[in-house]
């Protein structure tokens, strides 16, 4: 076993530079994953691995958008004779001629001879004639066929995330099964003498092991399937033998042993398989001791052990580069903007992500009372992070601010 390193560089980033770094070393150093055919129903979450193409014309058939009657355009306003009723699932066989109309339902053909759909509120019956003082062009109220895309079209491309509408588009054009990426392996390895298993009833000096079950979460949310390693004690054998473990898989994500303490050593044993720093501190709140590198060809981050730490460098550095590794094209952060329910102050120099609760309809948001970084009770109430500027001081009630969604 190699002896541990004296000195580590420090590298400070702002949160835009260390997260450009993130984005410019996962993408220089990622190799795509292997491929594997599921069933597309079971493919949510998923990175598509090929592009899918359309099986023919979507509308496959000029598609009434509206109830109705079809009609000639030429033809209106004025009375018409009613000579049938097509409903979607149906085809109706003749033509539609001068003065002549069929009822249509929304979905149905649009029949031969016709070439608009007026509302069915926008006119009136009377047996078998139809009378509307409406006029319209050509194309109206219905959906010409191939509008939404012609035969051959590539409509899900390679390196996509499968959601819900994803899936129902595989549906649409027949893929019962579908090829995604593998998920990356991701080591989550939790460190600190003070840290004890979940199930151990801890002493008042100890600590239950949450940042694992939090950051095995945020993982496999991001797209990899998480591998939560024993927890390494402040000492250099344990720290070595588990980090040599965690750089077997794709990845390896710490929790702890990156601050400036006597006994965090995690910088020291990394530096001993030869890693390269892109950054050892970042310029945000929490988490600002968080750490990124390589070694060995796999990328690693060392992020601080209080939970908010953890929790916030994971998701605004570490996820993005799960996702590229399991295959995503544009890992994307998810920053809105709303308004803030109340005045809020801050010292300059950081950029933060503190608890808050964005309103329901996503307007407002307001910052929750915490107690530090490692207060989880004040996390669990929050449903997103405020984001504030680091050369800003105070915001005002009612004006906007930056808000990043949990």
């Amino acid at each position: 076993m190699p002896p541990a390193c004296d000195t580590i560089s420090t590298v400070t980033c702002s949160f835009e530079q260390a997260r450009a770094a993130v984005l410019k070393e996962a993408r220089a150093r990622r190799k795509l994953p292997a491929i594997e055919t599921i069933p597309s129903l079971e493919a949510a979450g998923r990175i598509l691995a090929e592009d899918i193409s359309t099986d023919r014309d979507y509308p496959p058939f000029p598609r009434s958008a509206r109830d109705g009657f079809a009609v000639r355009a030429a033809d209106l306003p004025g009375e018409f004779q009613i000579i049938g009723e097509v409903r979607a699932g149906s085809v109706f066989s003749g033509t539609v001629g001068p003065r002549q109309t069929v009822e249509i339902m929304t979905g149905a053909p649009l029949p031969a001879g016709a070439d608009a759909v007026v509302m069915v509120e926008h006119t009136t019956r009377d047996g078998e004639s139809m009378r509307t003082d409406r006029t319209h062009q050509s194309g109206d109220n219905f959906n010409p066929r191939g509008v939404e895309a012609k035969q051959g079209t590539v409509v899900l491309t390679r390196g996509c995330r499968l959601g819900f509408s994803e899936i129902a588009l595989l549906a649409t054009v027949g893929y019962t099964q579908v090829g995604v990426y593998k998920k990356p392996r991701v080591a989550i390895l939790p460190t600190g003498d003070e840290i004890v298993t979940v199930a151990e009833t801890p002493e008042p000096f100890q600590i239950r092991n949450s940042n694992a079950w939090s950051m095995a979460v945020q993982a496999a949310r991001a797209g990899a399937e998480p591998v939560i390693l024993p927890i390494a004690r402040d000492n250099y054998e344990s720290t070595y033998a588990l980090v040599k473990e965690g750089l077997e898989c794709d990845m390896l994500m710490l929790s702890g042993g990156v601050s400036a303490g006597k006994y965090d050593i995690v910088e020291k044993v990394l530096a001993d398989f030869g890693a390269e720093f892109f950054f050892t501190r970042a310029l945000i709140q929490p988490g600002q001791p968080v750490v990124f590198g390589h070694a060995q060809n796999k990328l690693f981050f060392g992020l601080p052990g209080n939970p908010a730490s953890t929790m916030v460098t994971l998701e605004i550095f570490a996820r993005a580069a799960i996702e590229l590794l399991s295959g995503l094209d544009e890992p994307l952060l998810p920053l809105l903007q709303a308004r803030l329910s109340r005045e809020f102050k801050q010292k300059t120099g950081l950029t933060r992500f503190l608890p808050a609760r964005i309103s329901e309809d996503g307007a407002t948001v307001e910052p929750l009372g915490w107690q530090g970084s490692g207060d989880v009770a004040a996390l669990s109430r929050s449903n997103a992070f405020l984001v504030s500027e680091p050369d800003r001081e105070h915001w005002a009630a009612g004006e906007m601010i930056r808000v990043l969604l949990k």
